[in-house]
């Protein structure tokens, strides 16, 4: 992914400023902003400027952007019809899959199907033999199928036998129905139990030992500081943690810094692309973006830190929360990527009692 200098985020920002303040139209600036980083600077002063009531300005500059993406980076257009569909305005959806379709047809997008394959694959490789019925938590469990898959994997490779308990957490009662299903499906013999709440409400809560914690895609909507303090929470109850992430700069930025919004570019620009490029009737297509994916980075694009659903960190930054949350009883055991881009990463990182 590409990364600002600090004489260039301190040159956005006054760009910003400036464009706002005079009423700039597109076009005029680009010389003073790196090539390649044009249209991301479009959607950064466009977004922006509709931040602060200039509609019409800030549509313009975002439209300028998509004249000139390329290369899998379409971010601007993406937004723009975004804005089409929702009167010009930066909407959020107030209730995430409430049909889980939608998170169904994202979580079947080819180029993370095989990521999540790979995130299987390499969570199981890292894990120890297991002599006991474990007990297992999904925080922020979609659908199941991926705890499902990892457990399958656990056994295939004979690393786990009898499964004591599979916990599933998610803040949606949909996803919380269908995980029961889909898991109870693959492993109609076991105890499951669903827990309709979000971790944050559930962490302090726990009272009773798991062998393994997993989260996919989840533990991101806390930021930095909340992370570590429910991570201390989880600490004493788990042996292992399993975490599948992007690697991304949007959890530290602050509102309308040129980082957050090079990092919102470069990120959702990819992964929307991903959506839509996959066959899936339109209506459930769009569900999935303006419903999931958009919906998150009009959070980051408009609302202040500690406001906003999501904080996608940067892989240093996971090392550093959780050596702060789990002390020096626990060690990394796997840090590796599942998919790697010009623009993103997914990664697996495995924490576990040394």
């Amino acid at each position: 992914m590409l990364f600002l200098t600090r004489s260039e985020s301190i040159q956005w920002s006054e760009l910003r400023d400036e464009i706002l303040r005079d009423k700039l139209e597109p076009f005029d600036l680009d010389s003073r902003v790196r090539q390649k980083l044009v249209p991301c600077f479009r959607c950064f002063a466009g977004a922006f400027l509709i931040c602060k009531g200039q509609k019409d300005l800030g549509r313009r500059w975002i439209q300028a952007g998509v004249l000139e993406e390329e290369q899998g980076l379409f971010f601007n257009g993406f937004v723009n019809s975004f804005l089409e569909r929702q009167n010009g305005r930066f909407a959020m959806a107030e209730k995430p899959f409430v049909d889980p379709r939608p998170f169904v047809h994202f979580a079947g997008v080819p180029t993370l199907k095989k990521s999540r394959q790979e995130f299987v694959r390499q969570a199981a490789d890292s894990m120890p033999k297991f002599n006991h019925p474990i007990r297992i938590m999904d925080i922020g469990c979609g659908n199941g199928a991926l705890v499902a898959d990892f457990l399958k994997q656990l056994r295939d490779t004979d690393r786990v036998g009898d499964i004591g308990e599979i916990l599933l957490v998610d803040p949606s009662p949909a996803m919380v129905d269908l995980a029961v299903k889909t898991v109870g499906e693959a492993f109609p013999k076991q105890i499951i139990r669903g827990v309709n709440r979000s971790f944050q409400d559930f962490s302090g809560t726990l009272d009773g030992h798991y062998d393994i914690a997993l989260s996919a895609f989840a533990y991101h909507h806390m930021p930095y500081e909340t992370k570590v303090f429910h991570l201390r929470k989880l600490a004493p109850w788990i042996d292992h943690f399993v975490l599948f992430e992007l690697d991304c700069n949007n959890d530290l930025p602050e509102l309308h810094s040129p980082e957050l919004a090079l990092a919102v570019y470069q990120c959702y620009g990819r992964v929307i692309d991903w959506v839509f490029s996959h066959d899936a009737p339109v209506d459930i297509a769009i569900a999935a973006v303006d419903c999931f994916l958009m919906a998150e980075a009009v959070s980051m694009l408009t609302m202040p830190r500690g406001e906003r659903s999501d904080y996608h960190a940067l892989r240093p930054q996971w090392h550093d929360m959780f050596r702060m949350s789990f002390g020096p009883e626990f060690t990394c055991l796997c840090d590796t990527t599942a998919l790697a881009e010009d623009a993103m990463d997914l990664f697996t990182m495995h924490y576990g009692r040394a």
